[in-house]
């Protein structure tokens, strides 16, 4: 999967904003003001993104690729390396995941705001 190919995909979720608020290479997806998924942008050998935490045990222990959430909680984040092992298509299915995780959880009020 490309750089380009995920940006897409997570630009393109509605209400997604994106910033570099940990320096100007660590790409960040937010809906509603709350991270979903995070990646160097520049090396793009890995992506950290929220997940179920019965979910993310499953994931690390069918998928080498798949570890503990780098620098994130480890209950709730997992880190994806991109070394092809696994499908673009599983990575997608993930943060979607991720997406509708951090979705379900914003306020009422906010959802209201964007109109869900």
């Amino acid at each position: 999967m490309s750089f380009d190919d995920f940006h897409n995909f997570c630009i393109g979720l509605p209400h997604v904003t994106e910033d570099f608020p940990f320096g100007e290479n660590v790409l960040v997806y937010r809906v509603g003001g709350k991270i979903f998924a995070l990646t160097d942008a520049a090396l793009f050998d890995s992506i950290n993104l929220k997940c179920d935490p019965e979910l993310a045990i499953e994931l690390r222990e069918t998928y080498p690729a798949v570890t503990p959430g780098y620098h994130m909680n480890k209950k709730h984040w997992n880190t994806v390396v991109l070394d092809g092992s696994v499908p673009a298509v599983k990575v997608l299915e993930w943060t979607k995941h991720a997406y509708e995780l951090v979705l379900q959880s914003l306020p009422k009020k906010l959802k209201t705001e964007l109109g869900l």
